[in-house]
């Protein structure tokens, strides 16, 4: 058989417990990969680690699982928190599922001036995202915070959290050298604007708030998706969990 189904739960997860499926997960069992009672699944969760476990019962759209024995303890994980302008639904989808792979544990949509997009569909940026992490073997689930104007969300930031935002006119230093410049380690933020860009009085503002720094992205414009990807790449690069040996 191939390899068990990794799936979030949300419950405590301990030997012996039994456990009634999330919404949805009976039906990816039963009818998406036509496994039945008794097959082994891994269940995990922030809190409690990766577990093996086998499926109980499984009928229709419901399930439940025994949990058997440990495989994986919990680990903490850089807290590395992405705000990105919110974009047209495909691409938000995608900046999801992306910066969850790449171990964010906070996606943030914000509004901005040149924001095209006048909502965010936050319950299915959830799914995406805990979809996400059961495919990519990490432990924990980002939270997907409620879209909210950037003026809002900045003026509620933790001033000792850094906050490094991209700077599309490429006015500003590189990301690689502000990093290495402010010592940058976790916490920090990663801050990515709409298409089109920020508007002058919203990099004014950056500017002002001692907490943010301004990089440049290289030499050339990025879709708003590709910024907020590549940005979290070269940030775990230069200093989140991928300086770490696995």
């Amino acid at each position: 058989m191939s390899t068990p189904p990794r799936l979030h739960l949300d419950a405590p997860l301990a030997e012996g417990a039994e456990l009634a499926a999330a919404p949805g997960q009976g039906h990816y069992l039963g009818t998406v990969l036509r496994r039945a009672v008794g097959d082994p699944v891994r269940l995990f969760n922030g809190r409690d680690g990766e577990w093996a476990a086998r499926i109980a019962s499984l009928r229709k759209d419901r399930a439940s699982f025994v949990v058997e024995r440990p495989l994986r303890p919990p680990v903490t994980e850089p807290d590395i928190r992405l705000l990105v302008a919110a974009i047209k639904r495909d691409a938000m989808d995608w900046v999801a599922e992306k910066a969850t792979e790449l171990g964010a544990a906070l996606i943030q949509p914000v509004f901005t001036r040149r924001t095209v997009a006048d909502r965010v569909n936050t319950a299915r940026l959830a799914a995406i995202a805990r979809e996400a992490a059961e495919q990519c073997d990490r432990l924990t689930v980002p939270h997907i915070a409620e879209a909210a104007p950037l003026h809002a969300v900045l003026d509620a930031w933790d001033a000792a959290v850094p906050l490094l935002a991209g700077d599309e006119r490429r006015a500003s230093p590189p990301l690689a050298r502000v990093a290495a410049g402010i010592g940058l380690r976790p916490p920090f933020g990663w801050l990515v604007g709409p298409e089109g860009g920020f508007e002058t009085a919203e990099l004014d503002d950056l500017r002002r708030r001692p907490f943010v720094s301004t990089v440049a992205l290289g030499p050339r414009i990025l879709r708003a998706e590709t910024a907020a990807v590549a940005g979290l790449a070269a940030l775990q690069a230069l200093a989140g969990d991928w300086t770490e040996a696995v």
